[in-house]
């Protein structure tokens, strides 16, 4: 492992060579064209367990809908998660909300150019507020994300874990002193660019198209894959799940799942394990006939995975349990955020209120 003073030699020496090759050949993503720290915000909070080709269209609308902080402030949940649907981490969008209240209240609307006012803000953490400082404002602070630690570790020969939060604090404090005063926040896309299409974190690194790869220890030892150290993840908890479809007439059951917990406060089809006696007896409903199979789905939460089984359930009449609500296909489109995990169905269910 080389020591901090040659990693810092080493960063410092391909600083230029990264940037002239990030300024040749930067995808035009449409948060590049833009200073705004609101725009830039949202972006990097949309990026976050999400790739770029999904964010893009989610991006425009979001933007359309909600174009600054107040209106992102003022916005009703249901009509947040709803232009959230897709993304998952439902969470990121409600602390949007949040720190949008904070920023009207607090700083009249506007973004505070200060990292650690930044960093203050609820669902912000070191890295995002690194991104919105750098490119919205210049200020000279590092941006780190397991796409950059991806590329210092293997440039540096580095086995450190970084799973470890250490390991973050670590690489901040290596690239603080070489970021360039003049571009900061170009620096730092350029090193996310590099993890991005370069050193890539699933398969072989193309290091022949690599701008550093003549700085590049582990590929000086033949051993780029060895990089980064990650520890283990433990194995997923599967979860046999049934879902009802409940229909009546032209319209299905949703049910708001709890405000704690996984998918908290989201809508959902009335869903249970497996493992337990139906649900359906103590719903106080009158099914015509008995549930007919639909179709099945899988879906992968961080720590869960969910395998499911989805049956039709026709009633006679439209009383739900409180809290629940008939929703149309139209609704089920316009009005109702859905977890991505009941995805599976969409089609299926769409054909049932025809």
């Amino acid at each position: 492992m080389l020591t901090d003073s040659n990693k810092s030699d080493t960063l410092l020496c391909m600083s230029k060579s990264l940037l002239a090759w990030y300024f040749s050949i930067q995808r035009p993503l449409p948060w590049r064209s833009t200073k705004d720290p609101y725009k830039i915000w949202i972006s990097e909070i949309m990026l976050q367990q999400t790739r770029i080709s999904t964010v893009i269209d989610y991006y425009a609308q979001f933007l359309h809908a909600l174009p600054d902080i107040p209106s992102l402030a003022q916005v009703d949940e249901d009509t947040l998660l709803k232009l959230w649907q897709g993304l998952g981490y439902y969470n990121r969008a409600r602390n949007l909300k949040r720190a949008a209240e904070i920023l009207v209240k607090e700083y009249h609307g506007a973004f505070p150019a200060d990292f650690d006012t930044i960093r203050s803000l609820p669902g912000i953490g070191d890295y995002t507020a690194g991104a919105i400082a750098s490119i919205a404002f210049s200020i000279p602070v590092p941006a780190v994300d397991g796409n950059v630690m991806r590329v210092l570790t293997r440039l540096t020969a580095d086995g450190r874990d970084i799973s470890k939060e250490q390991a973050k604090s670590y690489f901040r404090s290596v690239i603080s002193p070489i970021l360039p005063s003049n571009c900061p926040g170009e620096f730092n896309q350029a090193l996310m660019e590099l993890g991005e299409l370069v050193c890539l974190p699933n398969g072989a690194p193309l290091c022949d198209n690599c701008p550093l790869k003549d700085h590049c220890k582990a590929f000086a030892m033949g051993c780029p894959e060895s990089y980064p150290v990650k520890q283990r993840i433990t194995k997923r908890k599967i979860e046999e799940r049934v879902v009802w479809i409940i229909r009546y007439k032209n319209r299905v059951a949703l049910r708001k799942r709890s405000s704690k917990g996984l998918l908290a406060g989201l809508w959902e089809f009335p869903n249970q394990l497996s493992s337990e006696e139906s649900m359906l007896s103590d719903l106080g409903l009158e099914v015509k006939e008995s549930p007919s199979a639909l179709t099945n789905g899988n879906h992968i939460f961080s720590h869960l995975e969910w395998h499911m089984e989805a049956f039709l359930v026709d009633v006679k009449g439209d009383v739900l349990p409180d809290g629940w609500v008939w929703a149309s296909s139209s609704e089920l489109k316009e009005n109702y955020a859905l977890p991505s995990a009941f995805s599976f169905l969409s089609q299926s269910v769409d054909d049932l209120l025809q």
